[in-house]
């Protein structure tokens, strides 16, 4: 009996964790059942209702009351495009853009254009151009005259007629006619005007594109509509793309049918009429305000509260006080700037003492990452010592080197800008001054930035003229700054490339596997690219050429590679030197190609595959930029493997070897920037034929070209070990850094000493 009384409640203990589930089960279940029931009911009584189906609601679309979308959503509904190709005509393949902005027709932010005159070109016209035309994406210059000469940096329409109402009437139909369907936003304004670009970017950020707007300073129409506002042009107005695209087929009616001579009148004229919109100076919860300039205005003593919120001010009568203007909105922008550094530095503190970490969590400078931690010893960052002449960790290596140029600037700004911080926060009670800097060092952390400590020999005097020297270390940090993305030209992945493959006698025994490589890669998948060969003879080997043609060989293999594919060819060039320049070569290529030829320079133990010709074709922009890329070369398998099997997973092909930057035997160069820098070179050495010797095509581009030279590591291109020969008698640094390259890529620093290790034991025994 006592085993039965207990038995239920041992049932019960057991199911007591499960309670909850079983009643939130039971209770969803509960609710489903009930909601099922009410909506059947509402169903049931819809379909006993007799007659014709029941009319909307007020303001209901009709496509709304049957279960569908209305007028108003076309847009939102999916629609499905069959796919149908012509069977009577040939497939031809589609090349698609390589960005998806373009695919899916985005359009640039703001297009800028500012009227000038002749009497305005050179001056305030330079003004504008000089203080804020660098700081909006694409900005145009319109003036009527004829043939005005351009001033440096400036771009410059002319339309031919300097009537006022004429300029606006062409100045619209160019930039609708141009760039009508690339921007969203089109400012115009005048070169009296001082506009504050950054404020202009902000606002067209904050407004939608759907709408027609016209956005100024509204001005009332001389005995006019009192309802009717057109925008002042002296202050500058702002158009959307929809609405220029509705105002063009009107303008030619606006310029026969309306009289003005104002031609800002003039164009609020011919939208209020056509369009009838009327200009507003304030939409959407933003506002476009504006400051009247009063003569003799100093703008360093203006302090209201309208001139420091204006976004456009007008007139500006010289260019100096354009100037003048510019200088006191930065420094209103750059205060503004730092009280907002400030406001969030002091959230920052707040919030971090509330965390688990309290107030020991705030990193410095508060805001700013905080420093790497690395995770192994491999991970560490070092530091690189310096004084303020001498530079200790050099990028050629040796061990000292003068401190000149970039990092001399960087040094002594770190320093004036150390004792101008020190003096801050002592004055007025001590004044410090540098006497020396002891020692100093930096780093740079891809974290937060450049990071510096300094040891300063400082001089510090009180208020009473009383001095001290004293030594202070004190720490600064120069954060990275907002990312910027540099504008590119828009190139292609159908650009021919031409490959150009240099061999000497010591290239003989790779050949075979190059050209294998080259026909399995680019040949059999019809790549867009052709080869020519450059033999390099030696002067005993030419005059044996009609007995024993050292490249007899390679010549057979190129003629089989033209019988397996007929409709390629393959050119070569013999070339007699003791000394293979490599710009001596590429001088003799050039001449025998078109100017707009894409070179690759190759070496014999590159592995061509289409996905670095395609990297190629990208990096490469004539009259912009040429590419450089570090191949990746393997290690000795003697010494990295011992005998063991290689790796054979292709996710570790990289491990074995290092990124070889001691090459710059591969380039991508259009002929067109090389013939242009090689000019330059010729000009500067005159008939010292002895200089090309020591140089290399990168060191042509690199001094005699303003070009972007693009180097980075390029994990497509896989060279296999191979000890390569030096020539003896090429310059002194060529042949440094090709014997650099050889030892470096022997192996790593792990793997030599596993080999001394071994070879020790081996010897001890």
């Amino acid at each position: 009996a006592v085993g039965a009384a207990m038995r239920p409640g041992a049932v019960l203990s057991a199911l007591r964790p499960a309670l909850p589930l079983l009643l939130g089960l039971s209770l969803g279940c509960s609710l489903s059942l009930l909601r099922a029931s009410w909506s059947h009911g509402a169903a049931e009584e819809r379909c006993l209702a007799p007659g014709p189906p029941a009319p909307p609601a007020r303001g209901d679309p009709p496509e709304a009351a049957e279960g569908r979308p209305g007028p108003g959503h076309e847009d939102f509904r999916p629609r499905i495009v069959p796919y149908y190709r012509d069977p009577n005509k040939p497939y031809k393949k589609v090349l698609r853009t390589r960005y998806i902005q373009t695919e899916l027709g985005f359009h640039e932010r703001l297009f800028v254009a500012v009227l000038t005159s002749k009497a305005t070109l050179n001056t305030l016209a330079v003004a504008v151009n000089k203080t804020v035309a660098h700081h909006f994406p694409r900005l145009l210059y319109f003036t009527g005259l004829r043939s005005a000469k351009v001033p440096h940096g400036m771009v410059l329409v002319a339309h031919g007629d300097e009537r006022p109402i004429w300029l606006m009437y062409e100045t619209m139909n160019y930039i609708h006619q141009h760039f009508g369907s690339d921007y969203d936003w089109f400012y115009i304004m005048q070169d009296d005007t001082y506009a504050q670009a950054e404020q202009v970017k902000a606002l067209v950020t904050h407004l939608s594109i759907n709408q027609d707007v016209y956005l100024g300073r509204a001005e009332e129409f001389i005995g006019g509509d009192e309802q009717a506002r057109y925008c002042h042009g002296g202050f500058g107005y702002l158009l959307s793309r929809s609405l220029l695209l509705k105002l063009h087929p009107h303008l030619d009616s606006c310029r026969n049918e309306i009289l003005s001579v104002r031609p800002d009148e003039w164009l609020g004229r011919c939208i209020i009429d056509f369009l009838g919109i009327t200009c507003v100076s304030q939409l959407q919860g933003q506002h476009y305000r504006t400051y009247e300039l009063a003569k003799n205005t100093e703008p360093e003593k203006e302090e209201e509260e309208d001139f420091q919120a204006a976004l456009a001010v007008h007139p500006v009568s010289d260019m100096t006080l354009m100037y003048r203007l510019h200088k006191q909105f930065s420094r209103i922008q750059l205060d503004r700037v730092y009280q907002e550094i400030q406001d969030l530095q002091m959230q920052i503190r707040n919030l971090t003492a509330l965390t688990p970490a309290g107030e020991a969590g705030v990193t410095w400078p508060v805001g700013i990452n905080a420093p790497f931690l690395p995770k192994s010893r491999f991970e560490v960052i070092s530091w690189d010592y310096f004084t303020e002449q001498h530079l200790f960790s050099c990028p050629d290596g040796s061990p000292k080197c003068e401190l000149s140029g970039a990092s001399k600037a960087d040094v002594s700004e770190i320093i004036e800008s150390a004792v101008e911080q020190l003096n801050r926060l002592y004055q007025p009670l001590l004044r410090f001054s540098k006497r020396q800097l002891l020692n100093g060092y930096r780093r740079f952390d891809p974290t937060r930035g450049m990071e510096y400590t300094l040891d300063l020999l400082l001089e510090a005097a009180t208020q009473k003229g009383h001095s001290h020297v004293l030594a202070k270390r004190v720490s600064l940090v120069r954060p990275l700054s907002k990312v910027e993305i540099i504008p590119m030209p828009y190139v292609t992945e159908a650009t021919r490339v031409q490959l150009v493959l240099p061999l000497t006698v010591q290239d003989l025994d790779f050949v075979a596997n190059f050209l294998d490589m080259f026909a399995m890669n680019t040949l059999d998948t019809h790549d867009n690219a052709l080869l020519t060969l450059l033999f390099i003879y030696h002067p005993y080997d030419a005059q044996r050429v009609g007995q024993m043609d050292v490249f007899a060989g390679v010549k057979a293999m190129v003629g089989e590679l033209e019988k397996r594919y007929a409709d390629v060819k393959i050119p070569w060039i013999s070339v007699k030197t003791e000394v293979p320049s490599q710009v001596k070569l590429m001088d003799i290529v050039s001449k025998k190609h078109p100017v707009d030829t894409l070179f690759f320079l190759a070496s014999v133990w590159t592995e061509i595959n289409m996905e670095f010709l395609n990297r190629c074709r990208m990096n490469t922009i004539s009259n912009w930029q040429v590419f450089f890329p570090v191949h990746f070369q393997e290690f000795n398998p003697a010494l990295v493997y011992r005998g063991e099997q290689t790796a054979s997973s292709n996710t570790d092909f990289l491990r074995d070897g290092h990124f070889d930057r001691h090459s710059f035997a591969e380039a991508c160069f259009y002929n067109s920037d090389y013939m242009t820098a090689r000019t330059k070179l010729a000009a500067d050495i005159l008939d010292r034929d002895e200089v090309l010797e020591s140089m290399e095509v990168f060191d042509v581009f690199l001094h005699y070209s303003g070009l972007h030279l693009f180097r980075a590591v390029e994990p497509g291109l896989v060279q296999k070990y191979t000890l390569r020969s030096c020539n003896p008698r090429l310059s002194e640094e060529l042949y440094h850094r090709c014997v650099l390259s050889n030892l470096e890529g022997l192996a790593s620093r792990s793997h030599l000493a596993m080999a001394l290790f071994e070879q020790e034991q081996a010897n001890s025994t």
